[in-house]
């Protein structure tokens, strides 16, 4: 299976969402750019749901066949291991194999020897076309690398070997992972981790690096913008260089992870794709959850009752609901509005500060974090929230495919400066 230049991971806590999310990439096809989707949720967000990846199958199926879309689409098994990626089988032909808690663990002497024996070509001055300043690789560093990335590429083809047993060969779409780590890779260890690839004989697709910054959910990028597009830069001329030395495959791409509302990036991004003729995979499925909620505000009434009711249970069990995802939000506590204060919003107010919209003074990130990781309030209601989106499916059907066409489609892919 061959995933397309451009692809957008679409994911959708609560699986209502598949026909707007397409009329989004329908309006974006009509202006000139062509993405595949990839409908991605993960075991942690179908366990806290209590959703299973047949539920995904089946929405996106489902999508497709109304939205009369013809061209390929894909379900990802987002961010799997060995451990749970059995019950990811059937229903995904996409497999996300997040292997970041295996960096580190140091490989053993002979396997990085005969590592440093295949690739030697890399030790010495080593320079990359699309990168201004050759490397001075020697070989006690090339050695260091292996040892801290080698352990996480075999676990990756440990996965990759099983789901072949399972599925065939031929018949899904590999992302390598190893974004959920504390510091970025370097080009060079970049390059190693895609000899490690190509030696295990992985065809990956798409690889998802650690990039410098914070990739916090649902919320705009915070670090260095320069120094993140000099970085994405470099991982496209790496991945291009890899491309024709190691034999990965000729669509291999970036991926970003937690790539949804990284407003300052976008152009970055899509200059650097223009400049490298370039495709890449964004991850963007927590807000369509959050343009659920904006959708149910703006209708009013047992709408906005709803998101009120969320917000006050997401507050009351805080420290809950961010445990897990401590490492990509940051949330200042003061900047929190009281459950009264919420109560007494109507629906405009309540949209205003949920909406990602820098320029709009009520607009508050803090909250917006908060019911980022809310959702599972939400799967709490059970019926009452489910119904409430089909009650109100054109207001939040056209919040959702809004989103993504004007403020992700359009930045990434079709505004030109």
């Amino acid at each position: 299976m061959r995933l397309g230049k451009y692809s957008f991971g679409i994911g959708d806590r609560f699986g209502r969402q598949g026909k707007a999310q397409l009329a989004g990439l329908l309006r974006a096809e009509s202006a000139g750019a062509e993405i595949t989707p990839v409908w991605n949720k993960s075991h942690r967000e179908h366990t806290i749901i209590g959703t299973e990846p047949g539920d995904v199958r089946r929405e996106a199926d489902a999508a497709v066949a109304a939205c009369g879309w013809d061209k390929p689409y894909f379900v990802d098994a987002d961010h799997i291991g060995m451990g749970n990626v059995d019950g990811f089988l059937a229903a995904s032909d996409f497999f996300t194999l997040d292997v970041a808690d295996f960096i580190g663990q140091n490989a053993e002497k002979a396997e990085v020897d005969a590592f440093v024996t295949r690739h030697h070509n890399l030790v010495g001055t080593l320079e990359i076309p699309g990168i201004d300043e050759p490397f001075d690789v020697t070989e006690m560093q090339l050695k260091s690398i292996a040892t801290k990335y080698l352990i996480a590429v075999r676990q990756a083809g440990q996965i990759y070997r099983h789901i072949v047993s399972a599925k065939g060969a031929d018949s899904f779409v590999t992302e390598v992972s190893m974004d959920e780590t504390d510091a970025p890779q370097t080009p060079i260890e970049m390059l190693v981790i895609l000899a490690a690839i190509a030696d295990e004989g992985i065809p990956a697709r798409t690889v998802a690096p650690k990039f410098t910054g914070r990739f916090n959910k649902g919320v705009d990028y915070v670090g260095d913008v320069a120094g993140f597009a000099k970085e994405f830069e470099e991982d496209l001329a790496v991945i291009a260089f890899a491309v024709e030395k190691l034999g990965l495959p000729g669509d291999l791409k970036l991926s970003v992870h937690s790539g949804s509302d990284k407003f300052s990036i976008y152009g970055p991004i899509r200059r650097a794709l223009q400049k490298f003729d370039a495709g890449v995979h964004v991850k963007t499925a927590g807000t369509t959850w959050l343009e659920e909620l904006i959708g149910l505000a703006s209708a009013g009434g047992e709408g906005l009752v709803i998101a009120q009711e969320v917000y006050a249970q997401a507050l009351a069990r805080r420290d809950e609901l961010c445990g897990p995802y401590a490492t990509v939000i940051d949330i200042e506590p003061a900047q929190l509005p009281s459950a009264e204060q919420v109560a007494a919003w109507d629906g405009e107010a309540f949209a205003s500060a949920l909406r990602h919209d820098p320029a709009c003074e009520r607009y508050n990130p803090s909250l917006r974090q908060l019911l980022h990781v809310g959702y599972k309030v939400a799967a709490e209601m059970g019926p009452r929230f489910l119904n409430a989106l089909g009650t109100y499916e054109a207001t939040i059907a056209e919040h959702v495919s809004t989103n993504i066409y004007e403020r992700h489609i359009r930045p990434l892919f079709l505004e030109n400066e």
